[in-house]
């Protein structure tokens, strides 16, 4: 059905899993979408899903009412940004999990470039974008919400409106410190049943149902044991947050013991060529079969 509230135009600014699962998602639901990625051959197929995939950045956001960002970090969305040069009054999504001081940084460039931030980071996977069953942790001027609320009910199923821009990438940082505990958790505690000549299928059966158990951390548990790594949420994006995660805490005097004794053996893990697989390739350092 066509979104007759829509705006005419957006603009989706990086085609990787994530980048690719929205602009496909947005165009279904009635958006006029164009995507653009730096590296040229990402988001083959979304022509057929009715987005419009052009070569150069600047031509893509020509024209938008909103310039939806999705890209690894801070540095590489402030470059593509100042490449695509929206016009003065476009209001610009950013999306990617960029932690808070870079967002404080795309701030100050959107101002000096006339565009409005709206800080919008994501709870979600390839899976639930395509979906739409994203959590969109949004932030940014409060009149700016009835103009992006089409958008972020067609990505998400819920949408948390937390203040100005900023709020929502902080919000994110906290939330992936318990999805590194949930991952890295269900992990270590396959691995000791493994080591006591238990079979980890057990403990995941066990908890199967229990107030103690989550399904993500029962999905990615069976992942791990089935090998199940096709990406969505790669490991490599994963260890990239929990240091920014690392970061902030350190900054500020906290101590995060088991976060940060997580992110040497993720990253270990990622050099050993394991970043492009899912997040549950952090178990695959363990012996899961007894």
């Amino acid at each position: 059905m066509q979104n007759t509230t829509s705006p005419a135009r957006v603009t989706v600014l990086g085609l990787g899993l994530m980048g690719t699962a929205i602009a496909a998602n947005l165009a279904e639901h009635g958006f006029d979408v164009r995507g653009w990625n730096r590296t040229a051959g990402r988001g083959a197929g979304l022509a057929e899903q009715g987005v419009e995939v052009l070569t150069d950045a600047a031509e893509t956001a020509n024209g938008a009412d909103i310039v939806l960002t999705m890209l690894t970090d801070g540095a590489a969305t402030a470059e593509v940004i100042r490449q695509a040069r929206p016009a003065a009054g476009t209001v610009w999504v950013q999306m990617g999990t960029v932690g808070v001081p870079a967002t404080a940084e795309l701030g100050e460039l959107a101002g000096a470039q006339g565009l409005v931030l709206v800080d919008a980071p994501v709870l979600g996977t390839v899976a639930p974008a395509r979906q739409g069953q994203l959590l969109v942790l949004a932030s940014g001027p409060d009149e700016l919400r009835e103009r992006v609320q089409p958008l972020f009910d067609t990505l998400g199923k819920r949408t948390l409106w937390l203040g100005p821009a900023g709020r929502g990438s902080a919000v994110k940082l906290a939330l992936n410190t318990w999805l590194a505990a949930v991952v890295e958790g269900i992990a270590e505690t396959m691995a000791l049943a493994t080591c006591l000549d238990i079979d980890p299928a057990t403990i995941l059966d066990a908890l199967d149902g229990e107030a103690v158990a989550s399904p993500y951390a029962l999905m990615k548990g069976r992942n791990m044991l089935a090998g199940k790594l096709d990406p969505g949420f790669p490991l490599k994006h994963a260890a990239k947050d929990i240091a920014m995660v690392v970061a902030a805490a350190r900054e500020r005097g906290v101590d995060l013991p088991a976060v940060e004794a997580t992110l040497p053996a993720w990253r270990a893990a990622v050099e050993a060529g394991g970043g492009d697989a899912d997040i549950a390739g952090a178990g695959t350092r363990y012996r899961l079969t007894p």
